[in-house]
């Protein structure tokens, strides 16, 4: 597995994916089960088509896998670099795993950066974003201290996975919050979301603690080589702790989008001359619901660009809808699709399986042609909105695009069942695929100095 794509176009034209990654989290009876990680079969000439093929069982229980990316990819300025292994951070435990992919269908334990050399050395927590550097580095986002408390901060592993500074040392407390992040290197910038920190997080959903401000508004914009904060944007009461951050794949723009869940609305961030702008481009209404004398929300929560930016897909995990925007103008997208999956209140099916929880994590091909889904947040959040899904486990679907024309449809031919996993349920979150995919690659222009 080479560095990565040369171009996003050259992506496109990449080969199909045939296997791809998932993190599956226990979410059975016995606690001293450990989380794994799952390889399913996406190719549909296989005799096992959206299968698990493999499972490697983590060493500890109370992980809390989460998010995960490559060792390197488009942006790498080393030649010698692959993109071989993924770092797999807990979110509850603090600990990260190194997996070696070599062998793409049985991937192994390659190393394992116990809690204790980031917690007490780093004071960081709650590991969340991974991104591959153009240097070789790795950069990781952490939304704790070792109480808990945020902000939290930036870690920075070497390219033999050892941990060896904070990132932006000396403007991290300048943050109320932490969360996501992506750099993009032509700009010189950096963007960074701000949620919450784990003594909040980790004790599920409250409004009293909504009321009281433990949950974040802002997001950042970071001058990418001085590690310094340039501008932060309150979002205000219209976005409500900004989540997932994507910079479109053009190495040469300035455009991305936030999602902001409790809000349900999404935002547009640009460039002026030298000054960073932001507005709201989509506002969803609340979700009325038998169960509720409340509205809730629609819970726009992830978001993936396609590689030749024409479009844009959203999950809303709470209202149970996937919905597909037209970004040829970033500015004004047009929403151009949706489809029902689970929600609350909610009774769909596929393939005679219901469809439990909502639309959670995203992932597209490299082509734009299939977008996959699975629908856990993370298990505390679970338990209290869709309880069903701690007995019965995730799902993973697949829904084919018209990547011309706009639209979309379920593939009934895939659903993969995380509930009938050995030593299961479990539930699973982010998706990624061995040659690299819509999210992990971040390009820079021809010969800009790093």
């Amino acid at each position: 597995m080479s560095c990565g794509y040369k171009t996003p176009m050259e992506a496109m034209q990449g080969p199909k994916e045939k296997v791809l990654y998932t993190v599956l989290i226990n979410s059975g009876d016995d606690k001293n089960q450990p989380d794994r990680f799952a390889t399913i079969d996406v190719d549909p000439s296989s005799p096992t088509y959206s299968q698990v093929l493999n499972t490697l069982k983590m060493k500890y229980p109370g992980d809390e896998l989460h998010h995960f990316n490559w060792n390197t990819c488009a942006s790498c300025i080393n030649p010698d670099l692959s993109r071989r292994f993924l770092i797999v951070p807990g979110f509850f435990s603090s600990r990260i795993y190194i997996l070696d992919c070599l062998n793409e269908k049985s991937p192994s334990i390659y190393k394992i950066i116990e809690p204790e050399e980031i917690v007490d050395k780093f004071d960081l927590t709650a590991p969340h974003t991974v991104h591959c550097l153009p240097d070789g580095n790795v950069m990781i986002s952490f939304l704790g201290d070792k109480n808990g408390n945020p902000p939290g901060g930036f870690l920075i592993l070497n390219s033999d996975f050892e941990p060896v500074r904070k990132w932006g040392e000396s403007d991290y407390k300048k943050m109320d919050f932490n969360y996501d992040f992506w750099y993009q290197p032509f700009h010189n910038v950096m963007v960074s979301s701000e949620w919450t920190g784990p003594v909040t997080f980790t004790h599920g959903f409250s409004q009293l603690n909504l009321a009281a401000g433990k949950f974040g508004q802002k997001v950042n914009f970071w001058d990418w080589k001085n590690e310094k904060i340039l501008k932060t944007i309150d979002l205000g009461k219209d976005g409500v702790f900004p989540f997932e951050v994507r910079f479109l794949h053009n190495p040469l723009s300035s455009h991305g989008f936030v999602v902001c869940p409790q809000s349900s609305s999404i935002w547009h961030w640009w460039k002026s001359g030298n000054e960073w702008h932001m507005d709201k481009v989509v506002q969803l209404e609340p979700l009325k619901t038998p169960k509720s004398s409340l509205d809730v929300p629609m819970f726009t929560i992830d978001l993936v660009i396609s590689m030749d930016d024409q479009w844009m897909y959203t999950s809303n995990w709470l209202c149970g809808e996937v919905h597909q925007y037209n970004i040829s103008d970033p500015h004004n997208p047009i929403l151009t699709g949706k489809i029902k999956i689970g929600g609350l209140g909610q009774h769909v099916y596929l393939l005679n399986n219901k469809l439990t929880g909502g639309p959670q994590m995203l992932q597209l091909s490299l082509d734009g042609k299939r977008l996959y889904v699975t629908n856990s947040l993370i298990s505390v959040w679970d338990d209290q909105f869709y309880p069903d899904v701690k007995d019965k486990g995730s799902y993973m679907l697949k829904i084919i695009c018209d990547s011309v024309n706009g639209g979309m449809k379920l593939d009934e031919s895939f659903f993969v069942d995380f509930g009938t996993v050995e030593k299961g349920p479990y539930r699973a979150h982010e998706i990624r695929y061995p040659g690299g995919d819509c999210t992990s690659d971040i390009w820079r222009a021809k010969n800009i100095e790093i």
